[in-house]
């Protein structure tokens, strides 16, 4: 597998573009590789993956899981497009608070790895999107936490006004509220 690792903003988010076999029949891709991944620095183990489908105007997260159970992950779009956000809450990272995002889709075919130590969202902006992720944790629901998508300490650019949300998600508190427990 060869791809292309492309550093984010923020450290050790990576972008990841995969190559993409093209013929007459349709497309293959190496969705992971072990060695080639760790030649572009993301050296992980997954121990669980998740599929998630959702319809156009959904906004999941900003999800995170506290230490010991943070969870890296590693987000492929099988179907339709989203808008990819990580945020950085590593107590003492030059980069605390601040988030990075991607266009993700079924026709770029990029991934992202965002390591633990981060929340994570997504918003949907294809009519439907089918989004895989790999974690390097189980889910622990005792951990499990999360930041209001509309944080006015993170200003967040999401690319929709008014998003469908759990009522989980429409009740999480602000950064400034939230319970962390990550170093840099």
């Amino acid at each position: 597998m060869k791809c292309e690792g492309t550093k984010a903003s923020i450290p050790d988010v990576i972008l990841i573009t995969p190559e993409v076999f093209r013929d007459s029949r349709g497309t293959f891709l190496e969705f992971y590789n072990a060695s080639a991944f760790q030649g572009i620095g993301i050296n992980v183990q997954f121990a669980q993956s998740n599929h998630s489908r959702s319809h156009k105007g959904v906004l999941r997260g900003l999800h995170y899981q506290l230490n010991p159970s943070a969870q890296g992950k590693l987000v492929y779009v099988v179907n339709g497009e989203i808008f990819d956000v990580a945020v950085d809450l590593r107590r003492g990272s030059p980069a605390y608070g601040k988030w990075t995002a991607y266009t993700l889709s079924s026709e770029n075919k990029r991934m992202l790895y965002i390591p633990p130590g981060f929340a994570h969202g997504f918003c949907v902006l294809s009519d439907d999107a089918d989004v895989i992720y790999h974690c390097t944790r189980e889910y622990a629901p005792k951990d499990e936490r999360g930041i209001i998508w509309n944080d006015p300490q993170l200003r967040i650019d999401w690319p929709i006004e008014n998003p469908l949300l759990s009522e989980k998600d429409a009740n999480l508190p602000t950064l400034a509220a939230a319970v962390l427990n990550f170093k840099y």
